[in-house]
Parts: structure tokens; sequence; C-alpha cells
């Protein structure tokens, strides 16, 4: 069989066949419209059956994935890391959107477990709103500190709760209080505490919307003590299909929660995995945290690493394992409880995660 290397870009798309042996066959730059998206299904059909290989770059190449896949063609994701070695061995110097495709290709051909595409469930939509409301907190957070050194340069003594520039009742208080006072920075404290409020409005329907999606989603997921609905959000979203882990072990991997081994001869030795995706990681965390504090089967499991003669960091990082154990089983089941519910005229321009 034949594989076909992409290098995607945002107004060309460029595919180079390489035969089983990783010998380059044919190559063809395609516009990246729907147009050239048909003139490329169209010259690799002539290869017979084919893998299709492409860069992990889901911002430009999302849309082709859609419409290779509604078209039948198995596609698997490339990491631009697994690249830079394929370039080094390849007989060719140098760089080129040919040469990367090649690269593409030929990784595709020596590594049998690459991610696969897939088109796009409501785990997209958990992903999309988590990090929307992620970006909503960040700005809501920007203007607060801005607000916060204006109330104390207007009014030493006007009292701010902690952390209470998310809460609409004290933005109604400042409003009145600010009514009393005059000049350009009571101005800009005005409009800051109106944008406070506006971003804090947006982000508790976000996460009304999200606690709607995931308690549908992962009811599993949600009865893992310390998983609340915004932390069962990034584990769904990041995911984005427990299927497509082969074992626990490999989704560990993942998540960033299996430490590297770094032994030689007979003393076996691991390290920290600062790698992995983070969000999960601090998902993960999160959720380790919160049962230690509150007690229970995860509180009991950290008492036992301390008694072992484990240090506080190290339990809570085997804690977080077990928990990454936990989550991948809740996946599961929670996916192969649920329906697919993706409207047929969403296929060709959604994907997942």
């Amino acid at each position: 069989m034949h594989v076909v290397g992409i290098d995607g870009h945002k107004k060309t798309h460029t595919l180079v066949a390489v035969d089983p042996l990783g010998r380059r066959v044919s190559e063809v730059t395609v516009a990246a419209t729907p147009a050239g998206h048909a003139q490329a299904i169209k010259w690799f059909t002539q290869f017979g059956r084919v893998l299709l290989a492409i860069e992990d770059c889901r911002h430009l190449t999302r849309r082709f994935e859609a419409d290779l896949l509604v078209a039948g063609h198995e596609v698997v994701r490339v990491h631009t890391r697994l690249m830079a070695g394929a370039r080094r061995s390849a007989r060719e110097r140098g760089k080129s959107d040919p040469i990367d495709a090649e690269a593409v290709a030929r990784v595709a051909l020596r590594e049998p477990d690459l991610p696969r595409a897939s088109l796009a469930g409501p785990a997209r939509d958990v992903k999309l709103l988590a990090d929307h409301r992620r970006r909503l907190v960040r700005s809501r957070t920007a203007a607060a500190n801005k607000l916060r050194w204006f109330l104390h340069e207007i009014d030493p003594e006007l009292p701010v709760p902690s952390r209470g520039l998310r809460r609409l009742c004290v933005f109604d208080a400042l409003a009145a209080a600010l009514a009393d006072h005059a000049g350009v920075v009571v101005e800009i404290a005005r409009d800051l505490v109106v944008e406070c409020r506006r971003l804090t409005e947006q982000i508790n329907a976000l996460e009304a919307r999200l606690r709607k999606l995931v308690e549908v989603l992962a009811p599993s997921l949600l009865a893992i003590p310390g998983c609340g609905v915004l932390s069962a959000a990034v584990l769904i979203g990041e995911t984005a299909g427990a299927n497509r882990f082969k074992s626990k072990d490999a989704y560990a991997r993942f998540t960033g929660t299996a430490p590297i081994p770094v032994w030689s001869s007979n003393k076996i030795r691991v390290r920290l995995n600062r790698g992995g995706n983070r969000a999960i990681n601090h998902a993960l965390h999160m959720i380790a945290v919160t049962q230690v504090r509150r007690g229970g089967e995860g509180a009991d499991y950290f008492a036992k690493q301390l008694a072992r003669g484990k240090t506080p960091k190290e339990a809570v990082r085997l804690l977080r394992r077990r928990i990454s154990d936990r989550v991948f089983r809740a996946l599961l089941a929670d996916e192969g409880a649920a329906q697919p519910t993706t409207a047929p005229s969403d296929l060709p321009v959604r994907l997942a995660a």
C-alpha cells in the first residue's frame, strides 16, 4: 500500500506519494480550497488504496482532513517533531514542501500507532467552549487587576472583597459607590466595572452551557471524587476520544503522568515527565489535591504513600497517575454509552480536537 504524505499550508497543500519501501513515486501541489481538495483526492486514487499521513497542524488542515474522511479515506496525523529525524536521514538535503511531505509519509511507514483523524462530535464543542471560557477568564483577570489599582486611588477605604470582582452583586455596589466621584480615573474605573461585569456574565453562561453538555457526555467522569464540571470539560475536550489510546499506559504518557525511564545496566530509574498534555495534567492535579483535602479513597492512598516514605510531592504524583487510569476507564465507559450526535451537514467541516 502506498502512503501519501501531506504538508499543509494556508494557501496550498503539497502531497507526495511513496511506495512501501519509502521511495518517492509522485508529487503534486493543490490549492487549499474545496476544488483543490477534490483535485488531490482524484490524484491519489491512481495508487489504489492509500494511507494518508498529514502533518499535525489542524488550524491549517482541518477542512482538508474532513473532506478526506468524508470521502472514505484513512487519515493519520504526524507530529512535527517526528519529521525532523526523517528529514535528517533523507538523501535530499534542505527543506521544502515536497521534502516535508515526503518526511511525513516516511514517518507514517515506520510508526504503526500514529493518532488517527476522525470527524468531530460533541467533544470538540466542549473543548471550544472550555478554551473560550479560559480566554474570557484571563481577560477578566487583567481588567480586574487594573480596576483594583484605580479603586485604591479613588478611595483606599472602598471595600472590595477578596475574589469579589467575579460577583455581580459586587459590581452593582462598585457602580453605586463610583457614582459619587468624578474625574478621568473614575470614568475609566466605571468602564472597567462594566467590562468585568460583561465578562462575568459571559463566563457564567459558558459554565452553565458546559454543565449541560458534560452531564450528558460524561456522567461516569463526574462521579470521580474531586472532578467538577470544568475539570471534566478539559479532560473530555483535550482527550478527544479515549478509544484512540490502546491502553491506560498510553493515555498516561499522553497526560504526562507516566514517568520517563532514564536507566542503564542493572539500576532502574525514572524521572518526572514534564511533557504530555499540560492542560489535562493540571486538571488531574487539581482532582488529586481536592481528593487529598476532602478525604476518602484518594486521601487514604496519599497517606499510605507517605507511610511508605514518599514525600508529599511524590505521593501526589502517584495519586495523579492513579486518577489518570480511572479517568481513562470513565471516558471509555461514557463513550461506549454515548450515541453519535453529529449531524450529516456538519461532517465536511468538523473534526475531532
